[in-house]
């Protein structure tokens, strides 16, 4: 027995923006206003970013390939380093057999060289395809995990509905996943790989100081790791002021990448509804609308142009003078004789090496802003994928496996995200075999019921009892049409090959699209080939394969015509006689083919529930009154 229910409103579709000129333009204004109020993340909130991505990947099956990967780097790395440390040396005995000009020891001096280059051309050639392969492994973990968050059973549906942190997942999965994962290894390597000839070239400059001398007063000075000092303050002033000059980089990059995401989405959007733009003639209107997205785009872009400016004037001259320093410092001891000319370019080469290490920062100061926004932007993709199962601010409908296996609704409260109510005590148990018909006006929210029943809509109160999932399945106006072959079309969700291809042919046959018989294997977009009564058509052809107990339709005819609506659902009397089926539908005609009806009306006060009507003789009658029209 069914209770009568009281709906305030509820939306017949999931809540979409709908975005046209006005929305851009507020979007371009929000991205004006935040760009100046944003700050970076907070260290801790952003170490916590970077732990959670880590743990998921840790879970995953590609962590032992990337530890072997890391290791292997490492090996590769150190090999490098020793290249590096007998590079500088030979670079030493190379300009005092100049300074000598003796030949004799100039000469052999290029064999000696040519193994070291060829010792360090291998390490590069190595750690770049290690390093590679490592970008590939780790955006494959990075990807994976992102998608099993995503499509964990009704996720992705509720997803949109979190809020901003929720949007384009598309690019969060493709074009951030692609940034974090290969900036994370370029970076994670290059610091590696510095701090390993950081530790080496200052023991190098370490020793090297004690023979730069200074007379002061008569007095013979030493200064202990004089060369290492100097490296050791230029690249902290240098840090510094690229620290304070450029840290707004990270939150106007992340500005950048959610306008890119809102352009995607709007293209996209247009892409996919281009024949209805058509007929409208609403290409001017989009044009309008996308104008204002692309300005968002491009003003973002600017803004990261401009700070990048600012930054050159601080790496780029850092570049410049770090040439002379080292020169100017141990010019001195040189002078005075304390050093020879290899031994000066002895120091010069391992200040070199100290200050690339110290000065990795600066130097990468713009992609590591980019990789720090890219994280931050995962992360935020990733805890709203979290969030859309773990929100507590909000009652939920409690869905579990009826004892019995049938379908009953009890005290259920259906409500929006924000906690407005749109169903208020229904109460409603469908019994095996009934065909029942939820009738209303467009708008009453029958739809939502649906989604409850599925597990898409949980925010309310209540229980709803359901049947096995694997005992069900959903037809909803627009049939869903994977890309691939038909035959996949055919199949889903269980795989292409998971019906006997004599069944897929026969089913095909049974819906009336035999003519698509030679093209079952063929790839396309069969969701823009097919016209929409010929995918309602497949959808009812899925039916038969998967032969289903309990059957929900969603306005699963309204493309069709009266005849071939009559095909499909005969298919429901003739070969699923015994399942269950809950329909909504406008057309009239089709109480025929249900054995009773819950209605919903409005009224001022909202809309209400009344039901259920029993009409089996009604249905029989129909029935028999259709097969003889034919």
């Amino acid at each position: 027995m069914t209770n009568e229910a009281t709906l305030k409103k509820g939306p017949e579709a999931p809540m979409q923006a709908n975005a046209g000129p006005e929305e851009a333009q507020r979007i371009e204004r929000e991205a004006e206003e935040t760009a100046h109020i944003r700050e970076a993340p907070s260290t801790p909130s952003f170490l916590r970013d970077v732990g959670g991505i880590l743990k998921d990947i840790r879970a995953g099956k590609d962590r032992g390939p990337l530890i072997r990967l890391a290791l292997g780097i490492v090996a590769v790395l150190v090999l490098n380093m020793i290249g590096q440390v007998q590079l500088n040396t030979w670079n030493g005995a190379f300009f005092d057999s100049l300074e000598a000009r003796d030949l004799n020891r100039f000469l052999p001096l290029f064999g000696v060289f040519f193994v070291i280059v060829g010792l360090l051309l291998a390490a590069v050639v190595a750690q770049t395809w290690l390093q590679e392969l490592l970008k590939i492994r780790l955006r494959s973990a990075l990807s994976r995990s992102l998608l099993d968050r995503w499509l964990t059973p009704g996720r992705a549906y509720r997803l949109p509905f979190v809020g901003e942190t929720g949007a384009a997942p598309d690019q969060r999965m493709q074009e951030d996943s692609r940034l974090c994962s290969e900036l994370t290894t370029e970076l994670s390597v290059g610091i590696l790989q510095s701090s390993l000839l950081l530790v080496t070239f200052v023991a190098v400059l370490w020793g090297l100081s004690p023979d730069l001398a200074f007379n002061v007063a008569g007095v013979h000075l030493v200064i202990p790791g004089y060369m290492v000092w100097i490296a050791i303050g230029y690249a902290g002033i240098g840090s510094g002021l690229t620290w304070m000059v450029g840290r707004r980089l990270i939150p106007l990059n992340t500005e950048r990448y959610a306008r890119e995401a809102d352009l995607r989405f709007a293209l996209v959007r247009v892409n996919e509804n281009a024949e209805g733009v058509a007929l409208y003639g609403g290409e001017v209107d989009e044009r309008r609308g996308l104008d204002g997205y692309v300005e968002a785009v491009l003003k973002a872009t600017r803004r990261v142009s401009v700070a990048l400016s600012r930054l050159t004037w601080i790496t780029s001259g850092y570049g410049w003078v770090a040439m002379v320093v080292p020169i100017i410092a141990a010019a001195p001891g040189f002078f005075m004789g304390e050093l020879t000319f290899g031994e000066l370019m002895m120091v010069v080469g391992a200040f070199h090496q100290v200050q690339t290490s110290l000065r990795y920062f600066v130097d990468n100061f713009p992609r590591i802003a980019d990789w720090r926004s890219a994280v931050y932007r995962v992360a935020m993709f990733r805890d709203a994928l979290a969030g859309v199962d773990e929100d507590t601010s909000a009652d939920r409908i409690l869905i579990e496996p009826h004892p019995e296996g049938r379908l009953s609704f009890e005290n259920v409260a259906i409500a929006l995200i924000d906690g407005s109510i749109v169903v208020e005590d229904a109460t409603a148990e469908i019994e095996f075999g009934e065909r029942v018909l939820l009738e209303g006006e467009s708008g009453s929210g029958k739809s939502t019921i649906f989604r409850v029943v599925a597990g898409l809509w949980p925010w309310g109160s209540g229980r709803v009892r359901v049947p096995p999932a694997d005992q069900q399945m959903f037809m909803p106006q627009k049939p869903y049409l994977p890309l691939g072959t038909l035959r996949a079309a055919l199949s889903y969700p269980a795989a292409p090959d998971a019906f006997p291809g004599e069944d897929v042919e026969t089913a095909l046959e049974r819906v009336g699209l035999g003519e698509f018989l030679d093209g079952l294997d063929r790839d396309d977009r069969w969701d823009k080939s097919l016209s929409l009564g010929q995918q309602q058509r497949v959808a009812f052809a899925r039916l038969l394969l998967h032969r289903p107990r309990w059957v929900f339709m969603d306005e699963a005819t309204s493309a069709l015509d009266d005849a071939n609506q009559e095909s499909m659902l005969r298919i429901l009397d003739e070969d699923l006689k015994d399942a269950t089926v809950l329909s909504i539908a406008h057309r009239s005609g089709l109480e025929a083919f249900h054995t009773r009806s819950i209605r919903l009306v409005k009224t001022p006060s909202g809309s209400k529930l009344f039901g259920p009507r029993k009409r089996t003789e009604r249905r029989h009658a129909g029935w028999r009154r259709l097969f003889a029209a034919r």
